[in-house]
């Protein structure tokens, strides 16, 4: 099923991220996880493509075992980074041939060993690339793409970045995913912003349950979010604690969950790590509201 079609869907809902096994040891492991979130009935899963596209073997693997094995709806990311245009024909292939019906179109994050590297010669420099040629190659794929509440890191304000993800819009991309942000009201003048300058498109916000204080360092250097006072308070008083950490962790996700969900925004995407654990409990939070039929009002698209 296309995400554009899940996104119709007057309901609220959950869709969470995996991401492939790095080696064939890890393998059994990740597929664990991966059913076990899966049973928890998401309304799609995402599988990242590795830095690099170091794991896109295993990216397709794993979509196809979502989608065919659990019967839930698969997106399969796919990177600039390492990707030419013969590369991202052949991986389009793999992904219709095996009934994927979702790409998610990234720049990527650059390896450390390469952020010096001359980009010029590189087939695809920028997302916008991508989403235009994987439309050119399969027109009927339900394409994704990323977006910033914030700036993205390597912009030089946000005007820019609404700019390109404008162009993102206009090269063929069927909605937007953003990534992760820890202030609500960050996401809510973002909505604004980008409504105000054309894009219409469904954005589905991505939340990232911090269980552990190590956690924090790696959210600041992936995206350099802004961290409330109120979020720091909790990670300096419980991140001693590894049980109270995860628990303050996921009732603050699953706060800023229900206040998306108040402010009309019906799909949240939650970047569980792998870890079942975190998108049961999540899941367990929530309950009441996700098994509700969002009719008459209840939820509504913006």
């Amino acid at each position: 099923m296309k995400i554009s079609e899940v996104l119709k869907e007057r309901r609220y809902a959950l869709s969470f991220e995996v991401f492939p096994p790095k080696t064939d040891a890890a393998y059994d492991s990740v597929c664990e996880a991966t059913e076990k979130i899966a049973r928890l009935s998401p309304a799609f899963m995402s599988v990242t493509y590795g830095a690099g596209g170091g794991t896109s073997a295993y990216t397709l693997d794993m979509a196809k075992r979502i989608a065919g094995l659990y019967g839930v709806p698969s997106l399969a990311h796919l990177t600039c980074i390492s990707s030419t245009r013969a590369t991202v024909e052949s991986m389009i292939s793999s992904f219709t041939e095996a009934g994927i019906e979702n790409v998610m179109a990234l720049r990527g994050d650059i390896p450390a060993e390469r952020r010096e590297e001359d980009r010029t010669g590189w087939e695809y420099r920028y997302a916008v690339e991508l989403v235009r040629d994987i439309r050119r190659i399969a027109p009927d794929l339900c394409i994704g793409a990323a977006c910033y509440p914030e700036v993205h890191p390597e912009s030089r304000n946000q005007a820019e970045d609404i700019r390109r993800l404008r162009e993102k819009v206009e090269a063929g991309c069927d909605f937007l995913t953003t990534q992760m942000f820890f202030d609500n009201n960050l996401l809510y003048n973002f909505l604004y912003k980008i409504r105000e300058a054309g894009i219409t498109v469904p954005l589905i916000p991505g939340v990232m349950p911090i269980t552990s204080a190590r956690q924090v360092e790696r959210a600041l250097k992936l995206s350099g979010s802004f961290m409330p006072r109120r979020f720091l308070s909790l990670v300096d008083r419980f991140g001693r604690y590894p049980d109270a950490m995860m628990q303050a962790g996921i009732a603050y996700a699953t706060d800023q969950i229900i206040d998306l969900f108040a402010n009309g925004l019906t799909h949240v995407h939650v970047y569980t790590m792998n870890k079942p654990e975190v998108a049961a409990r999540i899941t367990e939070n929530l309950s009441a509201l996700l098994g509700k039929e969002a009719d008459g009002g209840y939820g509504q698209d913006l």
